[in-house]
């Protein structure tokens, strides 16, 4: 989705693991890689940071061939969900410091069409995850409201 809105092909990007078998030298078990998830979500890490913070630390490219599991999947089971799922959230949080920029910058014309290319993405995102139940019917992103949050 981050290409969504540009002609760029953008091929700079980290690669996952070519074989989907967990690697020799894990010496930690299914169990004790759960209890590290849990632990990180409870000290207030996202996913995506929980597994960033196992590849670095802990030499665990994927959790999911070790657990047969994913992290959300792990912290769902743990009822340690975010109440907005992270991709959501970190969208609204660009747009609102978009809007505080162009409240200062009131000329500053390309990222006033850079906030309506983000704005789309929220509302398109936001129809997929009210669709599978991950967000209430009812949320709407409003721009007022999003500063307020």
């Amino acid at each position: 989705m981050g290409r969504m809105h540009t002609h760029r092909h953008g091929k700079s990007h980290s690669i996952r693991p070519v074989t989907l078998r967990a690697p020799s030298w894990i010496t930690l078990g299914p169990k004790e890689i759960e209890e590290l998830v849990v632990k990180y979500a409870k000290e207030g890490l996202s996913p995506s940071l929980i597994g960033i913070k196992l590849r670095d630390q802990h030499s665990i490219p994927l959790i999911k061939p070790i657990t047969k599991k994913s992290i959300g999947e792990t912290l769902e089971e743990n009822n340690l969900m975010p109440e907005m799922p992270e991709d959501l959230e970190n969208m609204v949080q660009k747009a609102v410091g978009l809007q505080k920029h162009l409240k200062v910058n009131k000329g500053d014309n390309r990222n006033v069409r850079s906030l309506e290319l983000i704005e789309a993405k929220v509302h398109r995102l936001s129809v997929y995850y009210k669709r599978i139940d991950r967000i209430p019917k009812t949320w709407k992103y409003k721009s007022v409201v999003a500063q307020l949050e």
